[in-house]
């Protein structure tokens, strides 16, 4: 009898234990983790920025990842938020935090070297350390196939958003940090951070390659009208129509796609004479 009462006893926290997390995730490269380790059945929404894989898009969204807002994320009962750092504004996130759900930061880093952090940082809080581990051995793998030599191949980055003027990428940004890990050179390196195209500045650049994501492309009315841009026309990249389209989240966002990006991007810039 005091046996069969002790086993009773036992069982709500046995219940307790099994019971299925409910997270959030927020930032395109930690959803994508999540999916690569497969922890996503416990996932119960995610930010706008998480498209891939595809079928993340069926969850609820809970809006941009620097706007966010703390009811939104509250009224989906989330017992786990796994975020970027980079997630704005920390406020929303503490008020969270303060309702008494777990709130993991991971790190928002621009260097190939922060993808295996980020891994870690995700198989820890899911609990799949193996899986982690697995993942990361295939990421070092892929970062390895790059090849190290400097090749010299200036490339210019260029930013492209509704609403607002298109940009060249300089120093100090994730785009800048991409194009050295191909072993490349950033045309725009002698600017800091994002800087309006100008035909001076684009001109004096001289870039023999030009980077621009799927939807930039699209911002800016397709591939004719790219060339159209601020001196463009006049680089040896408008000459002999340099142009690599690559997805914005795979190239920038330093997460499980970065390492195939990066080595497009090299391959990439081999073929320029």
């Amino acid at each position: 009898m005091k046996s069969w009462l002790a086993a009773l006893c036992v069982l709500p926290l046995s219940f307790s234990t099994l019971a299925a997390e409910r997270i959030v995730s927020i930032g395109g490269d930690v959803t994508q983790i999540i999916y690569a380790l497969n922890g996503q059945k416990d996932l119960v929404a995610r930010d706008t920025t998480s498209l891939h894989p595809e079928e993340v898009k069926k969850l609820p969204d809970v809006g941009y990842m620097r706007m966010l807002n703390p009811e939104g994320i509250l009224a989906l009962k989330p017992t786990l938020v796994l975020t970027t750092e980079l997630a704005k504004p920390a406020l929303a996130l503490e008020q969270v935090a303060k309702n008494g759900v777990k709130v993991v930061d991971v790190t928002g880093k621009t260097d190939v070297s922060a993808i295996n952090q980020k891994i870690e940082t995700v198989a820890v809080a899911l609990h799949r350390e193996q899986e982690g581990k697995a993942l990361q051995a295939k990421i070092s793998s892929e970062l390895a196939s790059i090849p190290k030599t400097q090749l010299p191949v200036k490339v210019l980055f260029i930013l492209a958003h509704q609403g607002m003027g298109t940009m060249a990428a300089g120093s100090g940004t994730s785009a800048d940090s991409a194009i050295q890990a191909a072993g490349l050179q950033n045309a725009m390196a002698s600017v800091n951070r994002y800087q309006a195209l100008s035909q001076e500045g684009v001109v004096a650049s001289a870039p023999q390659l030009i980077v621009i994501t799927t939807d930039g492309l699209k911002t800016v009315g397709g591939e004719a009208n790219l060339w159209k841009l601020p001196g463009l026309a006049l680089t040896p990249a408008a000459k002999n129509k340099q142009l690599l389209v690559v997805d914005d989240m795979a190239l920038l966002g330093f997460g499980i796609d970065t390492p195939a990006a990066i080595l497009k991007l090299r391959q990439t810039a081999e073929t320029i004479k």
